[in-house]
């Protein structure tokens, strides 16, 4: 989600019966990026990844999240090496040893959105490819473990640039993590980097039946980022690479609900 600077006051609150339908559009979109990070290998295109996906999601009953969003026109955002967000799937984009690709999907099941992103390092990659890519999971481990009713949002993106800063990388900061539930994206907003009086969203005091996108996207290089001539493929702006993960995240008085993976995962 592009960074914005306003805030909706009204953050959505989600039942227990509208959480479980969130839970299965969660498990939906988690097999769906499985069944494409699966497929990830040298010699298969963007476009290949972008079926598989798709193919999944309408297999369950359900439609992607993404495609025909804004005008967005595949059901997959494939983010090789210097990608940081929204890599159109195309029929010439071939994947190579020693690449990095990111992988973002989203479906819509029983009136809900979820959405979930994942990075694979494809073969023998470089030690800092491999740096980049654990630092980045990690960030978003990190991040999850502070979506704990009655703590304020800002915690998690505390939680994130620092680690992400201690191990040399850096936080994209045009772009941020968002709510998300019968719209795609809905708020609040949700920053990987904490910058007083930015975000008033910072100042949000979570509570149960909150449902977060918390997706670090972080690039080992500088955080600038360029956008292609297509208006969507969004790069670093120094070429360099760039790693994304994300889950789909439900606030609870337990503790974080991880909500796309096949199963519902509480985290202790």
């Amino acid at each position: 989600m592009v960074a914005g600077r306003g805030r909706n006051l009204r953050i959505p609150r989600k039942s227990a019966e509208e959480l479980e339908c969130m839970a299965q559009a969660g498990a939906i979109a988690g097999e769906a990026l499985a069944a494409a990070a699966a497929a990830v290998r040298p010699g298969i295109s963007s476009l290949e990844l972008d079926r598989i996906a798709e193919e999944v999601i309408r297999a369950a009953g359900a439609e992607p999240s993404f495609k025909g969003y804004r005008g967005y026109p595949a059901t997959l955002c494939v983010e090789i090496n210097d990608v940081v967000v929204h890599g159109i799937p195309r029929a010439d984009e071939i994947v190579r040893e020693g690449d990095v690709v990111g992988l973002d999907v989203g479906a819509f099941y029983l009136g809900f959105h979820a959405d979930t992103a994942t990075t694979v390092a494809v073969g023998e990659v470089s030690e800092a490819a491999q740096a980049l890519v654990r630092a980045t999971e990690e960030a978003l481990r990190l991040g999850i473990a502070q979506a704990i009713a009655g703590n304020l949002l800002s915690e998690i993106s505390r939680a994130i640039e620092g680690h992400v800063e201690r191990c040399g990388f850096s936080c994209v900061r045009d772009l941020v993590g968002h709510g998300i539930g019968r719209q795609m994206h809905e708020p609040p907003q949700i920053p990987n980097f904490y910058s007083p009086r930015q975000f008033p969203d910072y100042d949000v005091r979570l509570r149960p039946g909150m449902v977060l996108a918390i997706e670090p996207m972080v690039n080992a290089g500088g955080a600038a980022l360029r956008v292609d001539d297509d208006r969507w493929t969004m790069r670093t702006a120094d070429g360099q690479l760039s790693a994304h993960f994300e889950h789909t995240v439900a606030v609870s008085k337990e503790g974080p609900v991880i909500l796309t993976t096949p199963r519902k995962v509480r985290l202790a």
